[in-house]
């Protein structure tokens, strides 16, 4: 390439930099992903570590489109204890992008008229065509993944005041944890390969493309690392040290300062990043941004319960599922974050396993 690289220019080459090192494309791996298998994995994964069962319920409740699907979860004695519906396609003439779960239902709210917590999972995945399943980017897979660990938190809950009972009360530090938990299983062999299956030959995905989407889970996570932590320290900068003169430019200028810190190229003085930066003005997230590397932290060291113990020993993973359950799902907002987090790992959380994870330390 001719030329001198623009910071404008990073983003486009990073990717191409990445599909040449570990030659593969997101398109690659699409016909391995078709919906139906990748529920299907998903769910036999909770059933064993949550000794739940995901039963469908189609036509049990009333639903707002036909794509719309119902959903039981029943406990180990066979008595439903949740339900969920999954709206999973894109339809752009009435429905955001993006994926995202929410209550319809909290247990303990009597009046709704139903026994049992109710929750929506919302997703856009391509609809199916004709003979085609819907087939999923794996990106969207691990979005299924963590939004159906909020709807497990929300779904899970042992408290029955309606306050506090699935994900209301969580506070920010911790509401992502459920969530990005359950992400780290897309990156584990067994689980992964048990729900990808090529939608016309059923070949399970091949050996060297699962090493390669696992090397390339670290690819430039040191970067991704410092990105994050810029936008945190500025978030917190700006709501909690800053005391407005009346001149604008001042914000772009703490803005660089904190960049010029966290980056290993040379910020740009001309970035306004802030002007688009929603999440800290209009996304709820003011001085909270930082709660998205928090909960990385949170999750990774729960996953490495599991990693401890033995991902691969189904007695040892279903002991630790179900004290995942007890505490960081069914106790919900009922309890300080730290304490909740505490019963289930028997100490206060660690920044090592994310780290690990992250590839930027050995375990």
């Amino acid at each position: 390439h001719k030329g001198d690289l623009e910071l404008w220019d990073i983003g486009f080459w990073t990717e191409r930099m990445r599909e040449k090192k570990f030659d593969f494309k997101d398109e690659d791996l699409k016909p391995y992903f078709a919906l139906p298998n990748v529920l299907s994995g998903l769910f036999s994964l909770v059933e064993h570590i949550f000794e739940i069962k995901v039963v469908p319920a189609n036509g049990e409740a009333t639903v707002w489109h036909d794509d719309v699907q119902f959903f039981h979860i029943n406990d180990s004695k066979g008595e439903c204890i949740a339900s969920f519906f999954l709206d999973p396609y894109s339809r752009p003439e009435n429905k955001r992008g993006g994926a995202w779960m929410d209550s319809c239902v909290d247990k303990g709210d009597f009046l709704s008229g139903f026994k049992s917590p109710v929750a929506y999972l919302v997703c856009n995945s391509t609809p199916p065509v004709g003979d085609t399943p819907s087939l999923m980017s794996f990106r969207e897979v691990e979005t299924l993944f963590h939004e159906f660990g909020h709807g497990l938190q929300h779904m899970l809950t042992q408290v029955k005041e309606p306050q506090v009972s699935g994900i209301n009360g969580v506070e920010w530090d911790a509401v992502e944890l459920p969530s990005q938990f359950m992400e780290n299983w897309c990156y584990h062999k067994k689980t992964l390969q048990g729900l990808a299956k090529h939608h016309k030959t059923g070949e399970v995905l091949p050996d060297d493309l699962f090493e390669k989407l696992s090397a390339a889970r670290t690819y430039m996570a040191a970067n991704q690392m410092l990105r994050q932590l810029r936008f945190a320290m500025t978030d917190i900068e700006l709501h909690h040290r800053y005391e407005p003169t009346g001149n604008p430019q001042e914000i772009f200028d703490i803005a660089y300062r904190i960049s010029k810190d966290t980056s290993v190229i040379e910020p740009s003085a001309a970035d306004r990043m802030l002007c688009s930066f929603s999440h800290i003005f209009a996304g709820g997230y003011a001085a909270g941004y930082y709660s998205y590397k928090w909960a990385e932290v949170l999750s990774a060291d729960a996953f490495s319960a599991f990693e401890e113990a033995g991902l691969d020993t189904p007695e040892s993973t279903a002991k630790i599922g179900r004290k995942f359950r007890d505490t960081i799902l069914g106790l919900g907002g009922s309890l300080h974050p730290m304490k909740v987090f505490t019963e289930f790992r028997g100490r206060e959380p660690s920044t090592k396993a994310l780290l690990v994870h992250a590839g930027l330390i050995n375990s």
